[in-house]
């Protein structure tokens, strides 16, 4: 008999035991998923994205500010976007629009002079924004210009009456993840600041998941025949703020923009 071998009654147990403790770390990396008290996984809170998808979706280097005066604080910070693929599928007369407008982002952007951001714009921004449900509606409440939209839950068949800056939100469940349907924007929206954009075909399919106890994965699919080739996805985490008596403060950027805006016309009133 080998002295060095080991009793089959030690290694069976010893054996049991660490396949027990694989099968345990196995589901602890399941995320918990909360829910609300008709079974449904809840979303409700406060959430922000960090990164830098609000300046380019696209990855990016660190680029010059808009301005020479505002230096580095002003300058815009590198990035590897958030693009499956890394490039939009743009038209090519839609790329040349892109960048039009990224050349003259300052001026042209709608978020300068306080209109609101539009889907998925509105996620990603470097503001929070809160997530209120019930079973019938969830609504969406954003720090910036005080925009929000209600998701109209299993209700495929409601149309939108107008289109509107925000969109047509509907919205269901496929097991654990939020989905949204979003429709009917206006095209004057863009995505970010690097002056990408969309028509009033755009259609937007969002998708919110759980990946841990503070932190959503988000994904949204964009689809616009009228400047895309194929339909194109983003995909960024979201954050719960674990703030102390973390809110939503104002930012009623109206005010901000209005010198920008018309502020020519004050100074012609003035002129004698």
């Amino acid at each position: 008999m080998n002295n060095f071998s080991t009793p089959r009654c030690i290694i069976i147990p010893l054996l049991l035991i660490f396949l027990a403790g694989s099968f345990s770390a196995q589901g602890a990396d399941k995320p918990s998923v909360p829910r609300t008290t008709d079974g449904n996984p809840d979303f409700g809170g406060i959430w922000q994205a960090l990164g830098t998808a609000h300046y380019n979706l696209e990855p990016h280097a660190a680029d010059f500010p808009p301005l020479p005066i505002l230096g580095a604080v002003g300058s815009i910070p590198a990035g590897l976007g958030v693009v499956d693929g890394e490039t939009i599928p743009y038209t090519g007369s839609a790329r040349e629009q892109q960048q039009k407008n990224k050349d003259n982002w300052l001026t042209l952007d709608p978020l300068v002079k306080c209109f609101m951001p539009g889907v998925p714009r509105a996620n990603y921004l470097p503001f929070p924004f809160q997530i209120i449900q019930s079973s019938e509606h969830i609504v969406m409440a954003y720090e910036f210009a005080n925009a929000n939209r209600v998701v109209y839950m299993n209700r495929p068949n409601f149309e939108a009456p107008i289109f509107s800056w925000m969109g047509h939100s509907r919205g269901y469940f496929e097991g654990d993840s939020l989905v949204i349907d979003v429709t009917d924007q206006v095209p004057d929206s863009w995505l970010d600041h690097a002056g990408n954009h969309h028509t009033d075909a755009l259609r937007v399919t969002e998708r919110y998941t759980h990946i841990g106890p503070n932190a959503l994965i988000y994904e949204a699919t964009l689809a616009d025949p009228n400047v895309y080739t194929r339909p194109w996805t983003i995909r960024l985490p979201l954050y719960r703020r674990l703030d102390a008596n973390m809110q939503l403060l104002e930012f009623r950027c109206v005010e901000f923009a209005e010198e920008l805006m018309y502020g020519h016309l004050t100074k012609e009133a003035e002129t004698p």
